[in-house]
Order: structure tokens, then sequence, then C-alpha cells
């Protein structure tokens, strides 16, 4: 028990800064967030666990390493800080963004999907914002869809011992996605919605 427990610990956390190098054997993941997270004054958490005033949207691109040094379904961690994307998932680019520079991004990233489709992923209990977006981009690549991806990412404080405040924080989001479907609502490209929910995600799924 004390080795597991080492071994998690051991891992890096805030591992959202760019990377300035890039590798050309890895894959490329684009995804839209929308959060109603705190967003960090730590550009390499970007968002924390704490509740935001409002809901907020970037773009991040994450980097991900050929299926020769990764399994199917596994997030390749980094060891160390910079992730080294020729084996690990690393973040290329982020962007924050404003509700109508969201809204452009997602009609554009709609118009290059063959089935004008998207993809919406909401976390579950106990994830930091990192684990929700490479746990996405990982879902996105390996299942091959073409849909646009969208993380809803919620104020989790990434604990097992945060249940209630966790569970408190679907609620607090509610407002938050119905405005994200709004958008998807108005946007005549869009085709397609599927949600993806894992775990207390479902609980603001089906709010």
């Amino acid at each position: 028990m004390a080795a597991l427990l080492w071994g998690c610990a051991s891992r890096p956390t805030n591992v959202l800064l760019p990377v300035a190098e890039t590798s050309p054997s890895a894959s490329k993941v684009e995804m839209l967030v929308a959060t109603t997270r705190s967003r960090s004054s730590n550009p390499a958490e970007m968002f924390t666990g704490e509740r935001g005033l409002a809901p907020s949207f970037a773009e991040i691109t994450v980097s991900i390493p050929p299926a020769s040094v990764r399994k199917v379904g596994e997030v390749a961690w980094p060891k160390k800080l910079p992730s080294n994307p020729a084996t690990d998932f690393a973040v290329v680019q982020t962007e924050d963004l404003t509700v109508q520079t969201a809204k452009g991004w997602l009609h554009a990233s709609v118009r290059k999907s063959r089935d004008r489709s998207v993809l919406v992923f909401i976390h579950g209990f106990n994830n930091r914002f990192e684990d929700s977006v490479y746990r996405f981009a990982q879902i996105s690549h390996d299942t091959g869809t073409d849909s646009v991806p969208i993380l809803v990412t919620w104020p989790s404080r990434g604990s097992a011992l945060a249940y209630g405040y966790d569970r408190e924080s679907t609620n607090y989001t509610r407002d938050g996605l119905e405005l994200l479907f709004q958008f998807l609502a108005r946007d005549p490209d869009v085709k397609e919605v599927s949600i993806l929910a894992h775990s207390m995600g479902n609980w603001l799924a089906l709010e």
C-alpha cells in the first residue's frame, strides 16, 4: 500500500504549461473547455478546484504520443516536467476565450467535422482540471471520433474527502451547462450532440 501511495504521489501535477518542443510521431487533440472553475494564477494549472464567479472558456491542444509507447485507453502522464511529447501527453497550446470567441471556435470547428457533430464530456468525482483534460484527450483520440470535443469541467477539489463539495459543485454548474447547450442549439451547423458523462458527471447531465 505504501508503495502504491508513493507511486501516485510521485506523478507531477500542474502539467498544463505548453511545451516548446513537439514530436512528428505524435497526434493532436484540440478541445473547447467550458468550466465553472475559478481561474488559477498558475498557468500550468489553468483552473483550480474552487468555484468561479461565472463560466469560463478556453481552447487546449493536447499532444498524444504514438501507440508504440502507450496502450490504448491509457493516459501517458509525464514522469517529469516539462513533458516529452514523444512519450507523454503534453499540452502544446492553450488560449483563454471569451463567450464570443468560444462561439467562433465552436462554429469553425464544427464546419470541419465530417458529420457536424459534437461530443460533450462531463467528468466525474475527484478530478483535478488536468485530470479531465488528459482523460478527455485520450478518449477523443482512442475512439477515433470525428466529433468536435467539448470538455465540461466543474469545480472538483480532486480529493476523495471532498464528496459533499463536489456534489454541490455539480448543482452550481447547472446554469453554465445550460448556457453551453444554448450555444449548441443556436449554431445551425451543429447537427448532432452526444454527451459522455462519468460518475458524478451524470448527476449534472441529468439535472
